[in-house]
Protein backbone atom coordinates (compact mmCIF):
# COMPACT_ATOMS: atom_id res chain seq x y z
CA UNK A 1 0.00 0.00 0.00
CA UNK A 2 2.89 2.68 0.71
CA UNK A 3 4.20 1.88 -2.71
CA UNK A 4 1.62 2.25 -4.38
CA UNK A 5 0.74 6.13 -2.49
CA UNK A 6 4.83 6.57 -3.29
CA UNK A 7 4.34 6.34 -7.14
CA UNK A 8 1.19 7.92 -7.06
CA UNK A 9 2.98 10.83 -5.25
CA UNK A 10 6.27 10.46 -7.46
CA UNK A 11 3.87 10.38 -10.24
CA UNK A 12 2.08 14.05 -9.26
CA UNK A 13 5.67 15.69 -8.76
CA UNK A 14 6.41 14.74 -12.28
CA UNK A 15 3.62 16.01 -13.64
CA UNK A 16 4.33 19.03 -12.16
CA UNK A 17 7.38 19.54 -13.30
CA UNK A 18 6.86 18.83 -16.69
CA UNK A 19 3.30 21.16 -16.47
CA UNK A 20 4.63 23.99 -14.87
CA UNK A 21 7.43 24.65 -17.35
CA UNK A 22 4.70 24.15 -20.44
CA UNK A 23 2.20 26.16 -18.93
CA UNK A 24 4.91 29.14 -18.40
CA UNK A 25 6.03 28.52 -22.05
CA UNK A 26 2.48 28.48 -23.61
CA UNK A 27 1.21 31.41 -21.52
CA UNK A 28 4.21 33.16 -22.64
CA UNK A 29 4.05 32.79 -26.23
CA UNK A 30 0.02 33.22 -25.91
CA UNK A 31 0.80 37.10 -24.38
CA UNK A 32 3.65 38.05 -26.93
CA UNK A 33 1.80 36.57 -30.17
CA UNK A 34 -1.74 38.08 -29.30
CA UNK A 35 -3.39 41.34 -30.90
CA UNK A 36 -3.41 42.86 -27.29
CA UNK A 37 0.48 44.17 -28.14
CA UNK A 38 1.14 48.27 -27.82
CA UNK A 39 1.34 49.76 -31.24
CA UNK A 40 2.45 52.74 -31.64
CA UNK A 41 1.87 55.53 -34.56
CA UNK A 42 4.78 58.19 -34.81
CA UNK A 43 5.58 57.56 -31.39
CA UNK A 44 2.38 58.04 -30.14
CA UNK A 45 0.63 54.82 -28.07
CA UNK A 46 -2.72 53.81 -30.33
CA UNK A 47 -5.42 53.04 -28.22
CA UNK A 48 -7.15 50.29 -30.78
CA UNK A 49 -5.14 49.39 -34.22
CA UNK A 50 -4.13 53.37 -35.18
CA UNK A 51 -7.29 54.57 -37.62
CA UNK A 52 -7.13 57.38 -35.57
CA UNK A 53 -3.60 58.32 -36.30
CA UNK A 54 -3.94 57.35 -40.17
CA UNK A 55 -6.73 58.62 -40.34
CA UNK A 56 -5.00 62.11 -38.87
CA UNK A 57 -2.20 61.76 -40.98
CA UNK A 58 -4.21 61.25 -44.07
CA UNK A 59 -6.39 64.05 -43.69
CA UNK A 60 -3.14 66.61 -43.28
CA UNK A 61 -1.82 64.55 -46.24
CA UNK A 62 -4.62 65.30 -48.49
CA UNK A 63 -5.10 69.13 -47.05
CA UNK A 64 -1.45 70.28 -46.94
CA UNK A 65 -1.29 70.90 -43.57
CA UNK A 66 1.86 72.52 -42.09
CA UNK A 67 1.55 73.20 -38.68
CA UNK A 68 0.85 71.33 -35.49
CA UNK A 69 -1.83 74.23 -34.84
CA UNK A 70 -3.96 73.11 -37.77
CA UNK A 71 -4.19 69.94 -36.04
CA UNK A 72 -7.74 69.87 -34.68
CA UNK A 73 -10.51 66.67 -34.94
CA UNK A 74 -12.42 65.27 -32.70
CA UNK A 75 -10.05 62.69 -30.94
CA UNK A 76 -6.67 62.75 -29.81
CA UNK A 77 -5.65 60.25 -32.18
CA UNK A 78 -6.29 62.05 -34.91
CA UNK A 79 -4.60 65.27 -33.47
CA UNK A 80 -1.62 62.83 -33.18
CA UNK A 81 -1.68 61.64 -36.72
CA UNK A 82 -2.08 64.89 -37.90
CA UNK A 83 0.57 66.10 -36.04
CA UNK A 84 2.83 62.97 -36.94
CA UNK A 85 2.31 64.25 -40.82
CA UNK A 86 4.02 67.89 -40.46
CA UNK A 87 6.71 66.11 -37.91
CA UNK A 88 7.48 63.41 -40.90
CA UNK A 89 5.66 63.69 -43.94
CA UNK A 90 7.27 60.95 -45.72
CA UNK A 91 6.67 58.28 -43.00
CA UNK A 92 3.15 57.21 -44.79
CA UNK A 93 0.06 56.16 -42.80
CA UNK A 94 -0.18 52.77 -43.71
CA UNK A 95 1.92 50.91 -41.63
CA UNK A 96 2.60 51.78 -37.47
CA UNK A 97 6.20 52.38 -36.12
CA UNK A 98 7.19 48.75 -36.26
CA UNK A 99 5.96 48.37 -39.64
CA UNK A 100 2.68 46.72 -39.47
CA UNK A 101 0.12 47.56 -41.39
CA UNK A 102 -3.11 49.40 -40.13
CA UNK A 103 -6.33 48.09 -41.14
CA UNK A 104 -8.86 50.48 -42.82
Amino acid sequence: MRRQKRNVSSGRLVVRRVMAPLFASTLLVSTLAGPGFAQRFGGNSCVDNCEGHRAGYQWAEENGIQSEDDCSGNSSSFEEGCRTYVEDSGRGAEYDDDGNEIDE
